[in-house]
């Protein structure tokens, strides 16, 4: 081989090999086109709300008459000391707190939603400095009905959003831009909130998705949030069937979060799971918790305070994980009349954990 064509083989082997060294690109952000189709966008008309389903009849009559359903009263099951069993699971038995941590010493208080909907909850519905003006207020009301638990507020940020038609991905599901999350991590900033992340996986899965927003969670002020309604792992378009996580998703995400907490020399981690339903979590007895994260269950259901209590009581009380959270809608069309939130003190567990939506 002479020493032109050696030379030229060498440069080729070079860039070959660099070329093989490089990571994949990023699959790409869809585009603001396919976001506006996104299943919480003001753009498509909404499906009717699917209230909470009532108790079964059989969970009114019995052991639980009385204690359970509209007529329950002071009785209800998910206060403490009516006669649940489930009382002395709670508080859950694990390790103390590292430092760092948040929960139990404080309460969370948090505006859902996304800026690009007014429709999807608080944080899009007004102005931000109204929205922001809005969250003070709700902390400092928080603050004083239970002073004992200071409040740490939060911005709720779903960053990608369900979709009922498949978009570039084929996933039904929408990506927000980097900017867009940048935009409302200012707006926590300014009020010392911290930031959490939701993700409607739809047709994709947390293995494809926790990846994209690392780059966010590896801040020390940023947390997850996974929302199995949208987790359409069994088929089906989000939107039109409810959809689930098992144990082992939810698992999958704890070690996502306590690598990055192990890695980067982070304080613990939060993640906020929604559920409104038993099959939204399958196996909750199997999840293995991680002191370098902190779990929330919320109960995410909405109704009078009754229908709530009861999904709380089934949902939460009964199948503890960690810690509690409670979904409080601002909107009457969902939660007629609100719950009190001296009625949601009384709650046992107590929830850590408030978002308003």
């Amino acid at each position: 081989m002479s020493a032109r064509r050696l030379a030229l083989a060498l440069v080729t082997a070079a860039y070959a090999a660099r070329a093989a060294a490089q990571p994949p690109p990023a699959a790409p952000v869809d585009s603001l086109a396919a976001a506006m189709r996104g299943t919480v966008m003001d753009t498509l008309p909404l499906p009717k709300p699917k209230p909470v389903k009532p108790v079964a009849a059989s969970d009114t009559t019995g052991p639980h008459e009385g204690r359970i359903g509209r007529k329950s009263g002071d009785r209800h099951l998910a206060y403490r000391n009516t006669g649940s069993d489930a009382d002395s699971l709670w508080p859950v038995k694990t390790a103390p707190p590292l430092p760092g941590s948040i929960l139990p010493a404080h309460r969370i208080v948090a505006f859902y939603g996304n800026p690009r909907s007014k429709r999807m909850g608080i944080l899009g519905e007004f102005p931000p400095d109204v929205m922001l003006r809005k969250l003070d207020d709700e902390v400092a009301a928080w603050n004083a009905v239970d002073p004992s638990h200071p409040v740490q507020p939060a911005l709720h940020l779903i960053v990608e959003v369900a979709d009922r038609v498949p978009g570039p991905s084929g996933k039904y599901r929408t990506r927000h831009d980097s900017a867009t999350i940048e935009k409302v991590y200012g707006w926590a900033r300014s009020r010392n909130a911290i930031l959490f992340v939701d993700l409607q996986v739809g047709q994709s899965t947390l293995q494809d998705e926790l990846p994209w927003i690392e780059k966010f969670l590896v801040r020390p002020d940023v947390h997850l949030a996974i929302d199995p309604e949208f987790s359409m792992k069994k088929g089906g378009i989000p939107g039109h069937r409810v959809g689930t996580y098992d144990a082992a998703d939810i698992n999958y995400a704890i070690h996502f979060l306590a690598d990055l907490v192990r890695q980067h020399g982070l304080p613990p981690k939060i993640l906020v799971v929604h559920r409104f339903t038993v099959p939204g979590v399958t196996h909750a007895d199997r999840i293995v918790l991680d002191p370098n994260v902190q779990v929330v269950i919320e109960m995410d259901g909405f109704g009078p305070p009754w229908m709530k209590r009861d999904t709380f009581w089934r949902v939460i009380k009964e199948e503890p994980v960690q810690f509690a959270g409670w979904k409080q809608f601002t909107k009457r069309r969902n939660d007629d009349p609100p719950t009190p939130r001296g009625d949601i003190l009384r709650l046992w567990p107590v929830p850590l954990y408030i978002q308003l939506q």
